[in-house]
């Protein structure tokens, strides 16, 4: 038998082996342009995993009677709203966030925040996190309604019945830290690591820092081979778009064309309405990350932490977890209105970044919004 019959299994072995990354089973597949273009969306069917979404404790008590502050002590973000509301929303936090068994019973339920013998009393750090974390429920479904729609996020769309969200992130490597060493192969530039985040993939392994914490602007290597007036990224810079963009994907369970139309990856007025949420859902992640979690990073214990000392902050996954729309689209702020914007006062209008404008394929390496970028396969 001559060695090429041999080669011919063995290579076929071999391709198999190859694309056995790639995930079997059966697909979705939807057509969303024009046949031969690349923008069918494919979908994995096991990945769609139910995300159920748990009842009300009970009937939504009435708005009126007195207010929460009126009757309990040191109530600093939700005394405005009615006892029994108040009562009502915090059964429910207890069942979305507060461990439910434990062999400390100091650490489960309410006690999970609150001295059982002194529920006013700020000791406990979960107390004065869960404190902020409504504030922040409340900015998100007031300010980046551009990004959550109608549908908004309550405490259960991260935590999921967990005291800690499942998906979240931390600094990868520490901010200024030296290579271990300064040979060339020493040193991997934050990247070529095996990690979940870029998909596995050679990329980036932490795009999260400069783009979700940071405000570096988003941007790929333009049409010419060198750098011009509309085109500044290096193949590095490209690379951690992509690590970001492959994250994206990722947690959203869809493809690049979700946002992106597939023949000109640049232009604004050919891609699609989901890429203006993309582009807000950036920002809002941002700003969660910086005003509202990094901000109490004196309160949490180091157990808490990162390896770096940061604490652990938001991402796409956190809220959507494989799906484009977080619980399937299902909203849950009708069952807790007071999540939406704080009752204190008539609502002001906030400020939320202006979205991209939509620009023709010349006009697009031109005068994009700050954090927008004007090459292809940005958001």
């Amino acid at each position: 038998m001559s060695v090429a019959r041999y080669l011919v299994p063995l290579t076929v072995g071999a391709l198999s082996l190859a694309l056995s990354g790639c995930e079997f089973g059966p697909k979705l597949v939807s057509q969303n342009g024009y046949r031969g273009t690349g923008l069918d969306q494919v979908t994995t069917v096991k990945r769609r995993a139910p995300q159920p979404v748990p009842p009300p404790p009970y009937e939504l008590p009435p708005a009126d009677g007195q207010r929460a502050s009126e009757v309990y002590q040191n109530v600093k973000v939700l005394g405005n709203i009615s006892a029994e509301r108040f009562n009502y929303l915090m059964l429910a936090i207890n069942t979305w966030v507060a461990p439910q068994e434990g062999a400390d019973p100091n650490n489960v339920g309410c006690n999970y925040c609150h001295n059982p013998n002194n529920l006013a009393s700020d000791e406990k750090y979960t107390k004065i996190v869960a404190r902020r974390m409504i504030q922040m429920t409340q900015a998100i479904n007031s300010k980046w309604s551009a990004h959550v729609k109608q549908t908004g996020v309550t405490c259960y769309t991260c935590h999921r019945g967990n005291a800690v969200p499942r998906y979240v992130w931390s600094m990868a490597d520490a901010a200024g830290a030296q290579p271990a060493s300064t040979r060339l192969m020493g040193y991997k530039h934050g990247q070529d690591t095996p990690a979940a985040t870029p998909a596995y993939a050679s990329l980036p392994y932490d795009p999260f820092t400069p783009y979700l914490r940071g405000a570096s602007n988003i941007r790929v290597q333009g049409r010419q081979p060198l750098p011009s007036d509309t085109s500044h990224a290096s193949i590095a810079r490209t690379e951690l778009t992509y690590g970001l963009m492959m994250h994206m994907s990722s947690a959203l369970g869809v493809n690049c064309t979700f946002c992106h139309n597939s023949r000109a990856w640049s232009d604004w007025s050919q891609s699609s309405p989901q890429r203006v949420t993309a582009w807000y859902g950036i920002r809002m992640a941002r700003d969660v990350n910086n005003e509202y979690i990094s901000s109490l990073t004196s309160v949490f214990p180091d157990y808490r932490k990162g390896p770096h000392g940061d604490v652990y902050k938001a991402n796409c996954q956190t809220c959507h977890q494989g799906l484009n729309k977080p619980l399937g689209g299902v909203s849950m702020l009708k069952n807790y209105p007071d999540l939406g914007p704080p009752a204190a006062a008539p609502v002001v209008a906030q400020t939320t970044p202006e979205a991209p404008p939509l620009k023709t394929v010349g006009e697009a390496a031109q005068g994009q919004p700050a954090g927008t970028a004007a090459t292809h396969a940005t958001r």
